[in-house]
Formats: C-alpha cells, sequence, structure tokens
C-alpha cells in the first residue's frame, strides 16, 4: 500500500479542519494511502516535519492556509527527491487554490490530493534562500497580510486585506531601488514591488496574471513607482485591483528569471502573506519545476 503523510495547521481559517478529519482520512484511504496524521505544533513546525520524514513517503498533502502550503513547500524543496504535494485550503484567502485550480470543498480537494488531480510541475522562488510558493513583495499592502487582525479576516475574507492596506497608505514613504533583472537594470522610486507566479494574490487576480505560465522558469514582476502625478498614483493603485489596463503611468511590469533589489536603507518583504525579513539586497531567483503539486482541472 502507498504511504502519504498528511499536515494539517490546526488552526488555519476557522479551524474548521477538526471537523473534516474524518472526511480527508476516509477520502485518503479509499484512494488506496496507508495515511500518517500531523498536526503542526507551531510556527515553523510544518517545514522542520517535512524535512524529517516526507523522504519516507509516497506522498505528502498538506491543509490549512496559503503560509501552510508556503512552510510545507519550503520543507520538500531541502529534499534530494522529493514527493509529490497535495493540498487542502483550508485559509482565509487561499490564493495559491485558485492558481492550482483546486475546488472549494473539502472532499473534493481531498480527492484532487489523493489522485484524481495531475502531479504538475511547478516553479518556486526563493528570496535571499528563503522559499516561497507564489509571491514575494515589498511596499504597499505587504504588511497587511500578517497585520490584520484574524477576527477581520475571518469576517470579511480577502477584503480584510484591502481595508488595512487602504488604511496603512498614510503611512508610506516611497523606497528608491535600483532593480538588475536577466541583464537588464532600473533605478526610481517605487511605493509598491512584487515578484510572482499566480492566478491570485490577496483573493485579486493580479493586472499581469495574462502572462503568468506556472513552470516556465519566469517571475512576473510589477513595480508601482512614485507618481508625478495624482493621475499616476490613481492609475496605479485600480491597475492593483484590476480596474484599469497594465500600461498604466505608474506602473513597470516584466518577466524575469532572477532579481536583485538594491537599496539604501533595509526592505522589509513578505513571503507568500508572512513577514519575509528585511534586506538592503534582495535577490529573488526561481527554482524552475522545483515540486511536483497536485493540480485541478
Amino acid at each position: 500500500m502507498r504511504s502519504l503523510l498528511f499536515i494539517y495547521n490546526p488552526t488555519s481559517g476557522t479551524g474548521r479542519i477538526r471537523s473534516q478529519l474524518p472526511l480527508i482520512a476516509d477520502t485518503f484511504t479509499k484512494a488506496g494511502w496507508l495515511t500518517t496524521v500531523y498536526p503542526t505544533q507551531g510556527k515553523g513546525d510544518a517545514s522542520r516535519a517535512v524535512q524529517e520524514l516526507a523522504g519516507q513517503f509516497d506522498r505528502v498533502v498538506c491543509a490549512g492556509g496559503d503560509g501552510t502550503l508556503s512552510e510545507v513547500a519550503g520543507g520538500l524543496m531541502k529534499l534530494p527527491s522529493p514527493p509529490p504535494l497535495g493540498y487542502i485550503p483550508m485559509g482565509s484567502t487561499n490564493d495559491c487554490a485558485a492558481t492550482l485550480h483546486l475546488p472549494k470543498g473539502t472532499g473534493q480537494a481531498a480527492l484532487v490530493a489523493a489522485g484524481a488531480g495531475e502531479a504538475a510541475p511547478v516553479d518556486m522562488g526563493l528570496l535571499n534562500d528563503r522559499p516561497f510558493v507564489y509571491v514575494a513583495a515589498f511596499g504597499a499592502f505587504t504588511k497587511v497580510s500578517y497585520d490584520t487582525p484574524q477576527e477581520l479576516k475571518k469576517t470579511f475574507g480577502h477584503m480584510a486585506y484591502i481595508f488595512s492596506g487602504i488604511a496603512s497608505l498614510p503611512t508610506i514613504t516611497p523606497y528608491r531601488i535600483r532593480v538588475e533583472y536577466d541583464g537588464n537594470s532600473l533605478e526610481d522610486e517605487v511605493y509598491f514591488g512584487m515578484v510572482s507566479n499566480a492566478l491570485s494574490i490577496g483573493g485579486i487576480k493580479p493586472p499581469n496574471s495574462n502572462q503568468t505560465v506556472l513552470d516556465d522558469g519566469l517571475f512576473e514582476v510589477l513595480l508601482v513607482k512614485k507618481p508625478v502625478s495624482l493621475e499616476d498614483l490613481s492609475n496605479g493603485f485600480q491597475a492593483l485591483i484590476n480596474l484599469s489596463p497594465p500600461d498604466a503611468g505608474a506602473l513597470v511590469q516584466f518577466q524575469a528569471r532572477s532579481v536583485t533589489v538594491t537599496c539604501d536603507r533595509p526592505i522589509s518583504w513578505t513571503l507568500d502573506g508572512e513577514y519575509g525579513g528585511e534586506y538592503n539586497v534582495s535577490r529573488v531567483v526561481n527554482r524552475q519545476q522545483a515540486l511536483r503539486i497536485m493540480q485541478g482541472s
């Protein structure tokens, strides 16, 4: 019988996974898996458990929010031959579920993770050797994902991030940065920067998502420059929520395999919605087809 390691975060979302465990376990058993269940014990525990245990299993499945998926994927990336990864979304926004075309129902998502879906190659990212699954970002709106109160997330879902982001605008100071990417460079003052490989970020379709191919070795990069007019500012932030065309004056967009951001003051990053550290020099590298992840149709 094939073996499966099931890792879940008991506190993700509203904690509803506790009531779903019998359904998930039954789905795995019916699909022919002998399942070992591991509830995470705190931040960083999922990554540690995967590094220690995953090499003994034919598949790893995790349940929780995007942060749980990011931890598990980061642990798998450190293994020489990582097994395929399945994901059962249980968080507030579940951007990765949208990107991976996963069904919303727990039972259906468990079926995909157990084998009804396809184990397809997916690019992963590294920010100064810290792994992430779908987005590394800095500036406006980036602190809100880990600073937004949990009760607000439960009540309003992804709109909670928008509310908190708008409230943070008066405190934002632009970064004067140099960006080097695939033999090119630029310098400017920016309010926001994002390096992504996703079809949904913060519950919203990003303006450059039409270019996204999950396994092509390329990131989609977006910068919102310091505006020279109120119209530029309006265009930039409207584009972030996909209300204006991608050639808005305050926006810079391109694709790249690696991006280095240099600034004379530390830049605070978020990785997959969690705090990702502060750096004066930040190098983001694409690890093409680093993992195989179960995807829906």
